[in-house]
């Protein structure tokens, strides 16, 4: 065998070393069913905040804009209120007869 040949087959024996720890490892997580539900629940963790940070988000520009429209338009809600209290009103009137 050559010297050239000697170091070809050095080479590929290196190569596949390498890829044979990469495959062993590769293995031993998927075999790790605790670090997998650990992973699992770490992703539902982070879902769920960004999903509550999404909702808090959301919930504060909605807010933002009622609040934004009421003073723009602030007959609407005043008129609103002294319906709801003329409905309280009559509740309580009837409620004095009966």
């Amino acid at each position: 065998m050559s010297e050239q040949e000697t170091e070809q087959l050095r080479r590929d024996i290196e190569r596949t070393r390498a890829e044979l720890g990469a495959t062993v490892e590769a293995l031993s997580h998927k075999t790790d069913v605790k670090a997998q539900a650990r992973e699992k629940a770490e992703q539902a963790k982070t879902q769920a905040r960004e999903k509550a940070e999404l909702a808090k988000t959301q919930a504060r520009e909605k807010a933002e804009l009622a609040k934004s429209q009421a003073q723009e338009k602030p007959a609407i809600p005043l008129a609103a209120g002294i319906g709801v209290a003329i409905v309280a009103l009559l509740l309580i009137r009837r409620r004095r007869r009966s």
